[in-house]
């Protein structure tokens, strides 16, 4: 499994928003834009929290196992796998989603829809681009929480 590149997040992130507020911008001059759905930052803040629960877990987990303590429950390996699998799909549809709605945000603080009454719509999808950002944070959090450490034999195997 490859590690999350943090430029590829950005680069989603950027390119989802830009197209967001250019879409904003033309449903806008078309028609009525939809509103920003309250349930946006909500369903991504907690999205964020499972997986930073998530590592937290894994990490007092596999600590315990690497010091030997008596008792201590193990981590299945395929356990870790799929944790970082939905950490990264996690990561990856929270730089989209927060893109387009940093776009609307952006569509709306420079329309001036806030004079318009769209002032609860600007701040859910602020709120939303700040939960997703949390995802992100937390799924890479994840990830270096079951990165294998490295292991000293091969690397001495290769160069020798």
């Amino acid at each position: 499994m490859k590690q999350l590149r943090i430029k590829v997040l950005v680069g989603l992130f950027v390119v989802a928003g830009v197209l967001a507020w250019a879409g904003a911008r033309l449903w806008d001059a078309l028609g009525s834009l939809p509103s920003v759905p309250l349930a946006a930052p909500i369903v991504l803040a907690l999205i964020a929290a499972v997986l930073a629960a998530t590592a937290l877990s894994l990490r007092s987990r596999l600590k315990a196992q690497r010091e030997r303590v008596p008792g201590a429950k193990g981590v299945e390996p395929m356990m870790a796998a799929r944790a970082v699998l939905f950490g990264q799909a996690s990561a990856l549809v929270a730089a989209v989603v927060s893109g387009l709605y940093g776009g609307v945000a952006v569509f709306l603080l420079t329309s001036g829809s806030a004079a318009q009454g769209r002032t609860d719509q600007t701040v859910y999808a602020g709120l939303a681009v700040l939960a997703g950002l949390a995802v992100v944070a937390a799924a890479v959090f994840l990830e270096r929480v079951c990165k294998l450490p490295d292991d000293d034999d091969e690397a001495g195997a290769a160069a020798a």
